[in-house]
């Protein structure tokens, strides 16, 4: 998720907690806690002052976003608002930790995917069914907040927001799955990525060298968009040895479209394809 949508989490939880018996310190330590774990597995972003090897594209959402550093990060947030605000309830510990989860979790399921399971497997776990930025999550927060400003135990609409998302998120899963199943049963491989309107989608299949690329909802027939041919039988020792993020790319990405022309040796990731080309695009000129 983009960087506004992980600050309003981290608002939205500190507002889902009953603070009424909550002293001014303690309150001004549990924003922290929640605003520092909805951004800090985002502190990988750093690395990219030492990556002479193209390798911060697996970097990025890598091990910072493993569901097992979760407590690592928690720990170092406690430890931060104890030195801050000389406070040592265990609490502050685990509203910690649910906001680091909420922020790695809701990573894995939108299309950029992140390393969940890092140290121990190095797979990209993406279910591509939010996009990026997801003006439905925006409309609640807005909705909650505005509601609350209107009532006394504020709390309870934050806790009733939280339900609305985790509902959005069930049926935009659901919605997805069922398109996911229904193309895996015809293609070697399948990617999804979500529109920004909800329940529509864009499905990415590979069979073979043919790339199909399809707008999908469960409301309404597939379009098929474009239709890419891979050059999967080109050598691409060229292409990794001069351009090493080309490389990365390859490992980061479901799979992806290999062009091999006159002049032009590269690959990119047909999820993010305009007609044109892929934002995600690494080449070298031959």
């Amino acid at each position: 998720m983009d960087t506004i949508t992980h600050t309003l989490f981290g608002l939205t939880l500190y507002g889902a907690a009953d603070k009424r018996e909550l002293q001014k310190n303690e309150k001004r330590a549990l924003l922290v806690t929640t605003l520092v774990g909805s951004q800090i597995p985002d502190a990988d972003v750093i690395s990219r002052l030492w990556d002479t090897e193209g390798m911060y594209q697996m970097w990025h959402r890598g091990i910072t976003h493993s569901i097992f550093l979760v407590p690592l990060f928690a720990l170092l947030i406690y430890w931060l608002v104890r030195v801050l605000f000389k406070v040592t309830d265990m609490r502050y510990f685990y509203w910690a930790m649910l906001s680091v989860f909420i922020h790695n979790t809701a990573d894995v399921f939108n299309a950029w995917g992140t390393g969940y399971f890092e140290p121990f497997s190095d797979a990209r776990l993406t279910f591509g069914v939010i996009p990026i930025v997801d003006f439905v999550y925006w409309g609640i927060f807005l909705v909650a907040w505005l509601v609350a400003r209107r009532q006394n135990v504020r709390h309870t609409v934050y806790r009733y927001a939280w339900a609305a998302i985790l509902v959005h998120v069930l049926i935009q899963g659901a919605q997805g799955a069922y398109l996911y199943q229904s193309y895996a049963a015809e293609h070697d491989e399948v990617a999804l990525s979500a529109s920004f309107i909800p329940t529509q989608f864009t499905v990415v299949t590979k069979t073979g060298d043919a790339v199909s690329i399809f707008s999908d909802s469960v409301y309404q027939s597939s379009e098929l968009q474009y239709e890419l041919t891979s050059a999967d039988d080109a050598d691409l020792s060229p292409l990794f040895d001069e351009n090493k993020e080309a490389l990365t790319l390859k490992q980061w990405s479901p799979f992806v479209v290999v062009v091999e022309e006159d002049e032009r040796l590269g690959l990119f990731d047909p999820r993010f394809f305009d007609g044109e080309s892929s934002f995600l695009y690494e080449y070298i000129e031959l």
